[in-house]
């Protein structure tokens, strides 16, 4: 499990270590661009409940990975999508806490 720390939050974000790979990419990439973009998911306990962040440069941000994941490409491709909609990236960590594979809602808005 990585956690993301957001903002001057002490309290991390948990997330796979998987999506928080492709996630750290996406959001060097785009940040190093100044755009902005927003994250959101949902509880793990496949909840209705979710949480969005607003990712951008001037909000600091920490990426902690507990072991080392290969980047997949269309995986990283889909995110980076999403992450250029208006809808953002959302990932359903009840879906990844059994998944071998990243799953994640990239669907574009209109």
């Amino acid at each position: 499990m990585g956690y993301l720390y957001y903002g001057n939050s002490t309290e991390p974000i948990e997330i796979p270590d998987r999506v928080l790979a492709h996630l750290k990419v996406v959001a060097a990439t785009k940040l190093r661009r100044s755009e902005s973009f927003t994250v959101s998911w949902n509880k793990a306990d496949d909840s209705e409940a979710r949480t969005t962040i607003w990712l951008q440069a001037a909000i600091p941000l920490r990426f902690e990975l507990e072991r080392a994941e290969p980047i997949d490409r269309r995986y990283l491709e889909e995110m980076a999508q999403a992450a250029t909609s208006s809808a953002g990236v959302f990932v359903d960590l009840a879906a990844e806490a059994t998944a071998s594979q990243p799953v994640a809602d990239l669907r574009r808005v209109a």
